[in-house]
């Protein structure tokens, strides 16, 4: 049994359950552990839920971190970072709904080790469109706001897209990224 094995285990299990809905035997009974077994790898529900989403802001940070390093005029960085980050929304179900919706159940002191690790990828979408405002391309006032709105329509998505619906990931992700990039070109 491995630690990775668990934790995708344990994300599944917080998105069927929520996170105060599960158990770690609940979690145990995924992976076919005993429950003492699984306290081998994990002391506490807790240290599950933090190891979840230090793993998803890693990827996440891997993956649109590497678009934003590219050598792309700013708004088709940011077409690319939208189908990036919608794309690994999609594909990452249990860890994503984990990311988004269940940090709130943190203890206090690990959401203040968690937030850092979000704010680090939150920043990647407001050096973006900083870098398409000083590129002269985008008119953007409050950048801040911009980056969180823009992540708000992209994070929403998770609760409402079905793979098979009318549209793909990919052209819902274009036409966000059009919808912002209308209302940010000159």
């Amino acid at each position: 049994m491995t630690r990775d094995h668990i934790l995708e285990s344990a994300a599944l299990v917080f998105r069927q359950k929520g996170y105060h809905g599960a158990s770690m035997a609940d979690i145990a009974d995924a992976v076919q552990l005993q429950k003492a077994s699984l306290y081998h790898h994990f002391a506490s529900k807790q240290e599950i839920l933090v190891a979840l989403l230090d793993r998803a802001l890693e990827m996440v940070i891997d993956r649109v971190g590497a678009v934003t390093r590219q050598d792309l005029p700013p708004e088709e960085k940011l077409r690319l970072a939208t189908r990036t980050y919608l794309h690994t929304l999609s594909e990452q179900g249990d860890l994503v709904f984990v990311l988004l919706l269940e940090y709130r159940s943190l203890d206090e002191d690990l959401y203040q080790h968690h937030i850092p690790n979000r704010d680090k990828f939150e920043q990647l979408w407001r050096d973006l469109l900083r870098e398409g405002v000083q590129a002269g391309v985008f008119a953007c006032e409050n950048i801040p706001l911009a980056a969180r709105g823009l992540l708000g329509t992209i994070n929403w998505t998770i609760t409402w897209y079905r793979p098979g619906g009318s549209l793909t990931i990919e052209q819902i992700a274009d036409q966000f990224a059009s919808l912002y990039l209308r209302g940010l070109m000159r």
